[in-house]
């Protein structure tokens, strides 16, 4: 019997244990929460994924805009370049003819370009006379035209 008292309590315990088990799992509040939580973790992965998409999408244009306005900004340092160097020969064109007036006497008039013209200058650029010639005229008559007149 004393054995038979034995095997009462543990099936007294493995019974307790199962409506234990049963209790908990009737209460399914926990499973219930735990598949809300899944399915809002399936849910806000999603729209992470949505929203990687899209932040890739405007870093790529984004990016395509900064590779634009960098050729953009290359090109202008080309352009501004180009004035400086065009600037520059300008001014030495400018103290050539400043130099070729200074020993000739003669400023050609570049604003005709049907004739050849300019003006007989004295020391102070003071325009004395005028001249024209044809553009016909060979240079070596234009010349001797030219040291008559001077």
């Amino acid at each position: 019997m004393a054995e038979d008292a034995g095997s009462r309590i543990e099936v007294a315990n493995l019974l307790s244990l199962g409506e234990d088990l049963v209790g908990v799992l009737l209460g399914s509040k926990d499973g219930e929460a735990l598949a809300q939580a899944c399915d809002g973790a399936r849910m806000l992965r999603s729209a992470c994924c949505s929203d990687s998409g899209d932040l890739e999408l405007q870093v790529k244009a984004v990016s395509a805009e900064l590779d634009n306005l960098d050729r953009q900004r290359a090109s202008i340092e080309e352009r501004k370049d180009a004035v400086k160097k065009k600037e520059k020969d300008m001014l030495k064109a400018q103290s050539m003819l400043s130099m070729c007036v200074s020993v000739t006497n003669i400023m050609p008039d570049f604003e005709d370009q049907e004739k050849i013209s300019g003006y007989i200058v004295d020391k102070n650029r003071k325009k004395l006379d005028k001249f024209e010639f044809e553009k016909t005229m060979s240079p070596v008559e234009i010349g001797d035209k030219l040291w008559k007149m001077i």
